[in-house]
Protein backbone atom coordinates (compact mmCIF):
# COMPACT_ATOMS: atom_id res chain seq x y z
CA UNK A 1 0.00 0.00 0.00
CA UNK A 2 1.29 3.68 -1.00
CA UNK A 3 0.59 6.38 1.33
CA UNK A 4 0.75 9.23 -0.12
CA UNK A 5 0.53 12.83 2.20
CA UNK A 6 -0.78 15.49 -0.16
CA UNK A 7 -0.67 18.53 2.41
CA UNK A 8 -3.14 21.43 3.85
CA UNK A 9 -5.83 22.82 2.12
CA UNK A 10 -6.47 20.37 -0.53
CA UNK A 11 -9.86 21.81 -2.17
CA UNK A 12 -12.40 18.90 -1.68
CA UNK A 13 -13.04 18.85 -5.59
CA UNK A 14 -9.11 18.28 -6.20
CA UNK A 15 -9.73 15.52 -3.80
CA UNK A 16 -12.29 14.01 -5.70
CA UNK A 17 -10.67 13.92 -9.00
CA UNK A 18 -7.70 12.31 -7.67
CA UNK A 19 -9.95 9.44 -6.08
CA UNK A 20 -11.34 8.97 -9.50
CA UNK A 21 -8.46 8.82 -11.39
CA UNK A 22 -6.86 6.34 -8.75
CA UNK A 23 -10.00 4.48 -8.32
CA UNK A 24 -9.84 3.83 -12.37
CA UNK A 25 -5.78 2.67 -11.78
CA UNK A 26 -6.67 0.53 -9.45
CA UNK A 27 -9.20 -1.30 -10.87
CA UNK A 28 -7.25 -1.79 -14.00
CA UNK A 29 -4.32 -3.02 -11.78
CA UNK A 30 -1.80 -0.17 -12.65
CA UNK A 31 -1.33 0.65 -9.32
CA UNK A 32 -1.24 -0.60 -5.71
CA UNK A 33 -3.80 -0.05 -2.82
CA UNK A 34 -3.31 4.04 -1.87
CA UNK A 35 -4.28 5.63 1.65
CA UNK A 36 -4.59 9.62 0.89
CA UNK A 37 -4.02 11.81 3.65
CA UNK A 38 -4.68 15.44 3.37
CA UNK A 39 -6.45 18.28 4.89
CA UNK A 40 -9.37 20.21 3.31
CA UNK A 41 -10.34 24.12 3.37
CA UNK A 42 -13.68 24.32 5.31
CA UNK A 43 -16.31 22.21 3.26
CA UNK A 44 -19.46 20.49 3.80
CA UNK A 45 -20.33 17.14 1.78
CA UNK A 46 -23.70 15.78 1.77
CA UNK A 47 -23.75 11.79 1.27
CA UNK A 48 -26.30 9.91 -0.91
CA UNK A 49 -28.98 9.31 2.54
CA UNK A 50 -28.52 13.23 3.19
CA UNK A 51 -31.13 15.45 4.40
CA UNK A 52 -30.98 18.87 2.66
CA UNK A 53 -31.86 20.59 6.04
CA UNK A 54 -29.02 18.96 8.20
CA UNK A 55 -27.11 21.85 6.29
CA UNK A 56 -27.88 24.80 8.55
CA UNK A 57 -26.50 27.91 6.89
CA UNK A 58 -27.85 29.43 3.55
CA UNK A 59 -25.76 29.47 0.47
CA UNK A 60 -24.83 33.38 1.30
CA UNK A 61 -23.88 32.59 5.29
CA UNK A 62 -21.57 29.69 3.48
CA UNK A 63 -19.92 32.11 0.98
CA UNK A 64 -19.20 34.53 3.76
CA UNK A 65 -17.58 32.14 6.00
CA UNK A 66 -15.79 30.48 2.89
CA UNK A 67 -17.32 26.91 3.18
CA UNK A 68 -17.74 24.75 0.27
CA UNK A 69 -20.70 22.62 -0.67
CA UNK A 70 -20.54 19.33 -1.98
CA UNK A 71 -23.15 16.85 -2.84
CA UNK A 72 -20.78 13.29 -3.22
CA UNK A 73 -21.18 9.47 -4.06
CA UNK A 74 -20.34 7.81 -0.68
CA UNK A 75 -22.69 6.28 1.87
CA UNK A 76 -23.41 8.66 4.96
CA UNK A 77 -25.35 11.87 5.66
CA UNK A 78 -23.85 15.81 6.32
CA UNK A 79 -20.11 16.05 7.48
CA UNK A 80 -18.07 18.83 7.62
CA UNK A 81 -14.02 18.99 6.88
CA UNK A 82 -11.82 21.61 7.58
CA UNK A 83 -8.25 22.94 9.00
CA UNK A 84 -7.30 20.54 11.50
CA UNK A 85 -8.73 17.41 10.60
CA UNK A 86 -7.22 14.42 8.85
CA UNK A 87 -8.65 13.36 6.34
CA UNK A 88 -8.05 9.94 4.89
CA UNK A 89 -9.00 8.19 1.09
CA UNK A 90 -8.03 4.78 1.37
CA UNK A 91 -8.47 3.42 -2.48
CA UNK A 92 -8.42 -0.39 -2.00
CA UNK A 93 -8.93 -3.89 -3.55
CA UNK A 94 -10.52 -5.78 -1.08
CA UNK A 95 -11.08 -8.36 -3.47
CA UNK A 96 -10.94 -11.24 -2.88
CA UNK A 97 -11.14 -12.04 0.32
CA UNK A 98 -12.50 -8.68 1.92
CA UNK A 99 -15.54 -8.36 -0.08
CA UNK A 100 -17.90 -7.31 2.60
CA UNK A 101 -19.06 -3.43 3.36
CA UNK A 102 -19.49 -3.81 7.15
CA UNK A 103 -16.37 -5.59 7.81
CA UNK A 104 -14.69 -2.89 5.63
CA UNK A 105 -16.50 -0.08 7.51
CA UNK A 106 -15.99 -1.63 11.64
CA UNK A 107 -12.50 -2.20 10.29
CA UNK A 108 -11.48 1.45 9.28
CA UNK A 109 -13.67 2.51 12.81
CA UNK A 110 -10.90 -0.23 14.18
CA UNK A 111 -8.09 2.15 12.81
CA UNK A 112 -9.04 4.96 14.23
CA UNK A 113 -9.48 3.34 17.71
CA UNK A 114 -6.09 2.10 17.37
CA UNK A 115 -5.15 5.96 16.68
CA UNK A 116 -7.12 7.31 20.01
CA UNK A 117 -5.73 4.35 21.81
CA UNK A 118 -1.68 5.20 21.23
CA UNK A 119 -2.95 8.90 22.29
CA UNK A 120 -4.21 7.75 25.71
CA UNK A 121 -7.95 8.22 24.33
CA UNK A 122 -10.84 5.82 25.50
CA UNK A 123 -12.67 5.84 21.83
CA UNK A 124 -15.58 2.98 21.44
CA UNK A 125 -18.48 2.13 18.31
CA UNK A 126 -21.89 3.31 18.97
CA UNK A 127 -24.60 0.79 18.16
CA UNK A 128 -26.43 1.19 15.00
CA UNK A 129 -24.05 4.30 14.19
CA UNK A 130 -20.65 4.48 12.22
CA UNK A 131 -17.91 5.83 13.18
CA UNK A 132 -15.83 6.24 16.31
CA UNK A 133 -17.23 8.01 19.36
CA UNK A 134 -15.28 8.88 22.82
CA UNK A 135 -17.10 10.10 26.23
CA UNK A 136 -17.09 13.66 25.20
CA UNK A 137 -18.58 13.26 21.92
CA UNK A 138 -18.17 11.51 18.20
CA UNK A 139 -14.34 11.96 17.07
CA UNK A 140 -13.98 10.28 14.03
CA UNK A 141 -16.41 10.27 10.71
CA UNK A 142 -16.75 7.60 8.12
CA UNK A 143 -18.19 7.91 4.70
CA UNK A 144 -17.20 5.52 2.00
CA UNK A 145 -17.95 4.42 -1.35
CA UNK A 146 -17.58 1.06 -3.22
CA UNK A 147 -17.49 0.39 -6.88
CA UNK A 148 -16.97 -2.38 -9.63
CA UNK A 149 -14.14 -4.41 -8.64
CA UNK A 150 -14.61 -3.99 -4.84
CA UNK A 151 -12.11 -0.93 -4.99
CA UNK A 152 -13.22 1.69 -1.94
CA UNK A 153 -12.86 5.62 -1.80
CA UNK A 154 -13.70 7.79 0.01
CA UNK A 155 -12.96 7.35 3.93
CA UNK A 156 -12.68 9.08 7.12
CA UNK A 157 -12.01 11.90 8.74
CA UNK A 158 -10.18 12.30 11.98
CA UNK A 159 -10.77 15.64 14.52
CA UNK A 160 -7.44 16.42 15.52
CA UNK A 161 -7.20 20.17 16.36
CA UNK A 162 -10.30 21.38 14.06
CA UNK A 163 -12.46 24.91 14.92
CA UNK A 164 -14.89 22.76 16.74
CA UNK A 165 -17.63 25.65 15.60
CA UNK A 166 -17.75 25.10 12.23
CA UNK A 167 -19.90 21.54 13.29
CA UNK A 168 -22.72 24.14 14.16
CA UNK A 169 -22.98 24.67 10.87
CA UNK A 170 -24.73 21.52 10.06
CA UNK A 171 -26.11 18.28 11.92
CA UNK A 172 -23.20 16.12 12.44
CA UNK A 173 -23.82 13.33 10.23
CA UNK A 174 -28.46 13.48 10.75
CA UNK A 175 -27.67 13.33 14.70
CA UNK A 176 -28.82 16.16 16.24
CA UNK A 177 -28.58 15.25 19.85
CA UNK A 178 -24.98 13.84 19.57
CA UNK A 179 -22.15 16.36 20.68
CA UNK A 180 -18.86 16.46 18.17
CA UNK A 181 -14.80 16.41 19.97
CA UNK A 182 -11.16 16.56 18.77
CA UNK A 183 -8.20 14.52 19.69
CA UNK A 184 -7.09 17.71 20.98
CA UNK A 185 -10.33 19.04 23.26
CA UNK A 186 -10.28 15.70 24.90
CA UNK A 187 -6.74 15.65 26.36
CA UNK A 188 -6.34 19.37 26.72
CA UNK A 189 -3.44 20.32 24.54
CA UNK A 190 -2.61 20.92 21.25
CA UNK A 191 -2.17 17.50 18.97
CA UNK A 192 -0.74 18.24 15.04
CA UNK A 193 -1.99 16.65 12.22
CA UNK A 194 1.24 15.36 11.42
CA UNK A 195 1.82 13.63 14.98
CA UNK A 196 -1.16 11.57 14.38
CA UNK A 197 -0.10 10.51 10.53
CA UNK A 198 2.46 8.27 11.47
CA UNK A 199 0.27 6.06 14.19
CA UNK A 200 -2.61 6.46 10.95
CA UNK A 201 -0.29 4.72 8.96
CA UNK A 202 0.88 1.75 11.36
CA UNK A 203 -2.99 0.82 12.22
CA UNK A 204 -3.79 0.90 9.03
CA UNK A 205 -0.77 -2.22 8.10
CA UNK A 206 -2.46 -3.54 11.28
CA UNK A 207 -5.80 -4.32 10.90
CA UNK A 208 -5.31 -4.24 7.17
CA UNK A 209 -2.60 -6.85 6.68
CA UNK A 210 -0.56 -4.52 4.08
CA UNK A 211 2.60 -2.47 4.35
CA UNK A 212 3.26 0.63 3.56
CA UNK A 213 5.09 2.08 2.00
CA UNK A 214 5.01 6.56 2.19
CA UNK A 215 5.48 8.20 -1.07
Amino acid sequence: MEVRWLGHGVPYGEGLALQEKAVEQRRAGEIPDQLFLLEHPHVITAGTSASPENVLLSARDREELGIELFEVGRGGDVTYHGPGQLVGYPVLSLAPDRKDLHRYLRDLEGVLLEVLHQFGIEGHRETDLTGVWTAKGKVGALGVRVSSGWITSHGFALNVEPDLAFFDTIVPCGIPDRAVTSMSEILGRRISVQEVIPEVVRSFESIFGRSAVVV
